[in-house]
């Protein structure tokens, strides 16, 4: 299964760093078409007639009637709250699809402000493709149709060489259209028993965040009578084997599904990156779906909607997979702490961005008890300092190992487990992955701003810059990242001075990793959701405070010192396991090198 890791590139290395520093870390220290349609009647659905356009006839079809031939193309329009439609008569197929509710972002204003089309300016052209007795193809794309319309209900028609096709559309309420295919006479000129269906889209782009919204876009799919789901942000997508439920091409927030009635069958795809304007992605899709008798009569339902839980669940087709969430317990935690409580937050009408930060001190409240016993190590260990110092110096040009020994016991002594202060960092590891899968597809977080930032999902760009950096193409520095790097850097010079000096040669600066650690932050978060900025910048600002109430306020200096003295005098405590096992590893290790360095002398 390929999964989508939600990184665009220039994240995707800056994870790299974070990843290896962090892992290094605890190993060391352990346009205009939908304006026209608008002043049509919205409650009934209506004939427009566009600009007559050249039909390319198959080569199947060899004696089309005269009067579709000089037909104009016509779309027809049907609408409800959530949705318009137009349908052309140009393959019978759906070529504009507004979600009424929700607004595009508009690079000029800087704002959402503009109709929000997913389907519009033939950016998406699908059909059916048959073959005839003599291996030759045609396509249902190619053929002009005839409307017939009643209520929220349109059929399109086509004859070709007297067989009868036949589109019928109908719009129910919410965000779904049903799309019923049947055939008449056709299994005089085609073969086969199956049918290709075909669509291409150019996926617009409707986000701030380009690099954010196209990493995205892709193909998601379920099949196994949808017990099965998978999505694809490869190049390429192949399922020969397997019966697709349904087939979907998902942006950050919105998508359009196409469900058949008995599946795709030999199912295979492809998208292709497009790198400026106004789309993100190319799409083809190719599936297969069964024909009976060489009579193709099936039923379909389109689904144009946003990526809003609630709505996805609903439809009890595994939809809900679609929002990227995370995967086991990464999507857990999203789904059953941080959605309700933000919901919760949310329903007493507080700004967006107060509710990440209410959010921020309910998660440490949580995570409280492991925190504070986290704080309270760094600042035992930093009480401590004079003692590692002191043995460092009386064992100086003494053996590594030596010192680690010597050292780990006054740690014993004063009662400090090291290990201790790995479990909090461990625990921050998924929260961090689950709240960046969180506010970026937090839908209900989408076009709310927050002082300098205009969209919580998408990065601040108050400091604009007249260049695009080499090798990242920012042209912006987001505030909300930069003040995140700095507060970050400002607790790690709080706690860096817990931190060893490595006193083997060739072994890396602790405290050098631990400040570049940091600023990797800024190279991270730069296009990211400001929401996430934000959360973090929070989170590190309650983090010092913290801190700084232990140590003024909780932690007795003096008593642990007196403690340490007092334990010098006692027997020394029996070894623990964990304790035991380092002293044997450390043991084993020294004798290795001592092997080592005798055989160099040897060989000398």
């Amino acid at each position: 299964m390929q999964q989508n890791n939600g990184l665009d590139k220039s994240q995707l290395i800056s994870f790299a760093v974070f990843s290896m520093i962090l892992i290094g870390f605890m190993f060391y220290f352990q346009n205009k078409q939908a304006e026209d349609l608008k002043t049509q009647n919205a409650g009934k659905p209506q004939v427009t007639q566009t600009a007559t356009a050249n039909v390319t006839k198959p080569a199947l079809v060899s004696n089309l009637n005269d009067s579709l031939k000089s037909a104009s193309i016509q779309q027809v329009q049907l609408k409800n709250k959530e949705l318009t439609l137009g349908i052309s008569t140009l393959g019978g197929q759906i070529s504009t699809v507004e979600l009424n509710e929700f607004k595009a972002y508009n690079r000029k204003t800087d704002s959402n402000d503009k109709d929000l089309l997913l389907f519009d300016k033939n950016n998406s052209s699908y059909g059916f493709q048959f073959k005839d007795k003599t291996g030759k193809t045609f396509n249902t794309k190619d053929l002009v149709f005839t409307p017939k319309q009643a209520g929220n209900s349109v059929t399109m028609q086509a004859d070709v060489n007297g067989a009868i096709i036949q589109f019928i559309y109908t719009l129910s309420n919410k965000y779904s259209v049903d799309f019923n295919v049947k055939t008449q006479g056709l299994n005089q000129m085609v073969s086969g028993g199956t049918a290709d269906f075909v669509w291409d889209y150019s996926v617009r782009e409707m986000e701030k965040g380009r690099s954010q919204e196209q990493t995205h876009t892709e193909f998601n799919y379920t099949f196994d009578d949808y017990n099965s789901f998978d999505y694809d942000g490869r190049t390429t997508m192949d399922e020969p084997d397997e019966t697709l439920n349904w087939i979907a091409v998902k942006q950050q927030f919105f998508t359009a599904v196409l469900e058949p009635q008995s599946g795709f069958k030999n199912s295979a795809g492809s998208q292709e990156n497009i790198e400026e304007g106004e789309f993100l992605k190319k799409f083809n899709f190719n599936g297969q779906v069964a024909m009976a008798g060489n009579e193709l009569n099936q039923n379909f339902k389109w689904y144009f909607m946003p990526l809003d839980l609630p709505l996805l669940k609903s439809f009890d087709k595994n939809f809900d997979e679609l929002l990227p969430l995370g995967w086991s317990f990464i999507g857990t935690l999203n789904r059953w702490f941080f959605i309700p409580i933000y919901n919760w937050l949310s329903d007493f009408g507080i700004a967006a961005g107060w509710v990440i930060f209410l959010m921020t001190i309910a998660t440490k409240i949580i995570l409280s008890p492991i925190m504070y016993k986290q704080h309270k190590l760094s600042a035992m260990m930093r009480v401590i300092r004079p003692e590692i110092d002191e043995v460092n110096a009386r064992l100086k040009g003494a053996d590594a190992m030596k010192k680690q020994q010597e050292t780990m016991a006054v740690y014993r002594k004063a009662g400090v487990n090291q290990m201790a202060g790995c479990l909090p960092a461990l625990v921050q590891i998924p929260i961090f992955y689950a709240l960046f899968r969180f506010f970026p597809n937090m839908i209900d977080l989408r076009g709310k701003s927050f002082w300098f930032a205009k969209d919580l999902t998408a990065y601040d760009d108050l400091i604009k810059l007249p260049f695009k950096i080499p090798f990242f193409g920012w042209d912006h520095l987001s505030v909300f990242a930069i003040a995140c790097t700095v507060v970050i850097l400002i607790y790690t010079v709080m706690t860096s001075g817990n931190i060893q000096q490595p006193q083997q040669e060739g072994m890396p600066n602790m405290k050098v990793l631990m400040y570049i650690f940091p600023i990797t932050f800024l190279f991270f978060l730069n296009t990211s959701a400001s929401g996430l900025s934000w959360y973090y910048f929070v989170s590190n600002a309650l983090n010092i405070l913290i801190i700084l109430v232990i140590k003024y306020w909780i932690l007795d200096e003096k008593k642990i010192h007196a403690t340490i003295h007092a334990n010098k005098q006692k027997e020394p405590k029996k070894e623990g396991k964990f304790q035991k096992r380092m002293r044997e590893m450390m043991e084993k290790a020294q004798e290795q090198q001592k092997a080592q360095q005798q055989q160099t002398t040897k060989k000398k």
